[in-house]
């Protein structure tokens, strides 16, 4: 990630700082070579004025015309060359081809009146420029040929090139440094994270991480922190209910154990005493039973093993029905069970899963009540949801207990729990079936006065 980060980082600065100087030199060489042709122009044009308003094309005034054109000649370091409107050359600076006739496309065009563009040589380091000499009733009277050297220019364009080159190489450098100070400063604490995660999936569970710095940062410190904080508890959760399993599961084994020895130790056992203890075997092998239903329906929940069987389900039947086989469990300990509806309601549902939610939240109503008390069951719907609530007159939960009743294997009153033969699997599978059907729960409790469990499901539910 660092070295993603310096390259994003280099390419979005330094590519463009090199694209800049390349154009900013574009411009510059551009603006050398234009002032310099507008200042050959200039004093193009000045002499050519003089020739006209001295004769020179009649003869007269040369040496006047002719210290011009050395002065010329030695201010660009080249070579002027006046042609007569005959193609005849009056004056070469250079005193080659005087008197000698020059008839080139450039010197034709502005003879023409043409406007003529001027001619890098960038061999030589030249530039020549084409200027007609016009009277006043603008006829060309000639043409001033002037080949100016740009050699001083090439030399400052290279100058001006080299340094910003070592300019542009220097903020690279620097560039370079800060994005693998910032790279690493900033890819840090990402891995710490990935060092945590790693602790943590060699089984250290008790790290924490604090991050400092960018407020995202420490967002993301915090989150992780709290994950682990909740997967701390997981462990422990689970490390409490493989114990608690294998108490469970072996308890009823044990008691059978010590049923059936007792039984092969007594040759002569009463027939009493021998159903007696078959009772006793069967109550533990139903107990051992309810354990592994309970695990086996966790599993599948799980591994989402089955899909939701829907169908179209009347929910006051489903209540009605579940109210009359807990009727009897209630009856023993004198517990009234009430069903009121405030009207019909039917819903897209997997009738099967619901009616062992709803079973699970009736019985703990039951074994965590009071004697002589009582379960009232409730069942309203809108245009969208239909709702349930369950509630007692029981022991209630405690109020820090209460964000934890939904966690497998989590059981408030431990003692209590393994009297009533429960497992703290009954709620999570609960709320696994609630949020198979994009429904949700919610629990209200205080302790010694009673619990309200409220559901919220969907009246269609996409199989």
């Amino acid at each position: 990630m660092c070295f993603r980060f310096i390259a994003i980082t280099l390419i979005l600065t330094v590519i463009p700082l090199f694209v800049v100087r390349g154009t900013l030199l574009m411009n510059i060489q551009d603006k050398l070579w234009s002032e310099r042709v507008d200042s050959i122009e200039r004093h193009s044009s000045f002499l050519a004025s003089q020739m006209i308003k001295l004769g020179y094309f009649d003869g007269e005034n040369e040496n006047i015309i002719n210290n011009l054109i050395t002065q010329l000649d030695s201010i660009y370091d080249g070579r002027v060359i006046v042609v007569d409107e005959n193609f005849t050359v009056l004056r070469d600076s250079y005193s080659r081809i005087n008197d000698r006739k020059v008839i080139s496309p450039e010197v034709v065009a502005c003879m023409d009146g043409q406007e003529t563009e001027p001619f890098y040589d960038k061999t030589y380091d030249m530039v020549e420029t084409v200027v007609p000499v016009t009277d006043s009733e603008n006829v060309v009277r000639g043409v001033i040929i002037i080949d100016a050297s740009t050699l001083d220019l090439t030399q400052t364009y290279q100058s001006i090139e080299r340094m910003s080159l070592w300019i542009a190489i220097g903020f690279s450098v620097i560039l370079a440094a800060l994005s693998v100070l910032i790279g690493r400063a900033f890819t840090k604490p990402f891995k710490n994270v990935a060092s945590s995660i790693n602790r943590i999936y060699e089984g250290y569970f008790d790290e924490e991480i604090h991050l400092k710095g960018y407020s995202e940062i420490e967002t993301i410190s915090d989150a992780f922190n709290a994950m682990l904080k909740r997967l701390k508890e997981l462990e422990d959760s689970r490390q409490e209910f493989v114990s608690n399993v294998s108490h469970e599961l072996k308890t009823p084994l044990t008691s059978m154990k010590v049923l059936a020895e007792s039984l092969n130790s007594q040759p002569d056992t009463p027939l009493e005493l021998y159903k007696e203890f078959m009772q006793d075997i069967a109550v533990e092998i139903d107990r051992e039973d309810a354990i592994i239903n309970d695990l086996l329906s966790l599993v599948k929940m799980d591994k989402k093993a089955g899909d939701l069987n829907v169908s179209n389900v009347n929910i006051n039947d489903m209540l009605e029905l579940i109210l009359k086989r807990l009727r009897p469990v209630a009856a023993k300990r004198g517990i009234e069970l009430v069903l009121e509806s405030f009207r019909t309601v039917t819903a897209d549902c997997d009738e099967m899963k619901l009616t062992l939610a709803f079973t699970n939240l009736v019985e703990n109503a039951i074994k965590y009540n009071i004697a002589g008390g009582w379960v009232q069951v409730s069942l309203d719907a809108d245009h969208k949801f239909f709702y349930v609530k369950v509630s007692d007159s029981g022991i209630g939960i405690p109020e820090e207990l209460q964000d934890k009743i939904f966690e497998r294997f989590f059981r408030v009153d431990k003692a209590r729990s393994r009297e009533t033969g429960g497992t703290g699997l009954g709620l999570a599978i609960t709320k696994n079936i609630i949020m198979m059907h994009d429904g949700a729960i919610k629990v209200k409790s205080k302790e010694d006065e009673g619990t309200t469990f409220t559901v919220r499901i969907p009246l269609t539910v996409e199989s």
